[in-house]
């Protein structure tokens, strides 16, 4: 099966380059009714991901074969407001890197993801404490299916010493591990900066397959508080929260768009090792208060038949998406009447 790249060669971030001396580079477009429905769809399947921990964001985009549009949209975004303070003609060059940004695709996920949260939280947090083998076989089932995704686009990659990408695998992995292992805690009531911090460091995942934002802020004390806080409508702390999201994937975004052009599949292999380590996470029968994992226990046959229903579900994902993107390819393609 065939991957979209995720850095096509067309497209490039100097928005000067991109106005001026590039007129071909592409910019986007208002999406037919058909994507516009699947971005949504995508944008709630993105935001369920960011509430579970052990989940990444950044897995569920890859899946559903927006992350490469997403991260690019990022990296304009960036550059759009780096060049508002920085350097002359800054009027210029911010419309430029505005106008290459595929809003309506991020307006499109926004508006999905949104919906879930408001509308998903108390339950999705339900499920997860009342039915936590249960719940955690589902979700393993299909981060380990999901890893299919980055290990294909790497290996239709070409180049790369294969000891030094076996290495960054290895260390993808165990660092994965290691972050899963913390014990998890909770801060009754933590302070704004606090939050604002949490936050920058959590949003990381939303485009970093492999980390979960959501176990992020569950080691640091911060995922109960923060599920309260939109449960009750807390406008404060989410504006904080925001806020810290927004400095955080500002700062990160141009780093991995930069990985992900110049060192692709090293930097696709680390995303299968982080992918691999953090399914400690989700394994069923294990101890969050302690950081513990423990052997299978006698609900193994159900969970897991649980984890290979999640598995069978994100490879329909996967074959759905494929087929809806050829559709649309088809239909953009075709000529005007």
């Amino acid at each position: 099966m065939s991957q979209e790249p995720l850095h096509p060669e067309s497209v490039h971030h100097d928005p000067v380059a991109d106005s001026d001396l590039d007129p071909a580079s592409p910019v986007p477009t208002r999406p037919g009714p058909i994507e516009a429905v699947g971005n949504v769809l995508r944008g709630a399947l993105i935001g369920m991901a960011e509430m579970v921990p052990g989940i990444s964001g950044g897995t569920v985009a890859l899946v559903v074969g927006v992350y490469p549009r997403l991260l690019d949209t990022g990296a304009h975004i960036v550059d759009g407001l780096r060049s508002s303070i920085l350097g002359s003609d800054r009027a210029a060059r911010t419309r430029a890197a505005f106008r290459h940004a595929d809003w309506w695709l991020l307006g499109l996920l926004a508006l999905g993801m949104l919906t879930m949260v408001f509308t998903m939280a108390g339950v999705l947090g339900g499920f997860v404490q009342n039915h936590p083998e249960i719940s955690s076989g589902l979700f393993f089932g299909m981060v380990a299916a999901s890893i299919y995704v980055p290990w294909s686009m790497a290996r239709q990659t070409p180049g790369g010493r294969t000891w030094v990408l076996a290495l960054l695998l290895v260390v993808g992995a165990v660092l994965a591990f290691s972050l899963t292992s913390l014990p998890r805690g909770e801060i009754e009531d933590p302070s704004y900066l606090l939050v604002f911090v949490a936050a920058a460091v959590a949003i990381c995942a939303l485009v970093l397959p492999g980390m979960s934002g959501s176990f992020l802020l569950m080691a640091l004390g911060l995922y109960v508080p923060t599920m309260n806080a939109v449960s009750d409508r807390d406008v404060p702390y989410i504006l904080v929260f925001v806020a810290g999201a927004f400095v955080g994937i500002a700062l990160f975004v141009k780093v991995l768009d930069r990985l992900l052009e110049d060192f692709r599949k090293p930097t696709l292999i680390v995303m299968v090792g982080l992918m691999i380590g953090s399914l400690r996470a989700l394994w069923p029968w294990r101890d969050d208060e302690v950081g513990a994992v423990f052997a299978p226990g006698d609900d193994w046959p159900v969970v897991v038949a649980v984890a290979i229903g999640g598995a069978l579900i994100v490879g329909i994902v996967i074959v759905v998406e494929r087929a809806l993107s050829r559709r649309v390819e088809a239909t953009s393609d075709a000529p005007a009447a």
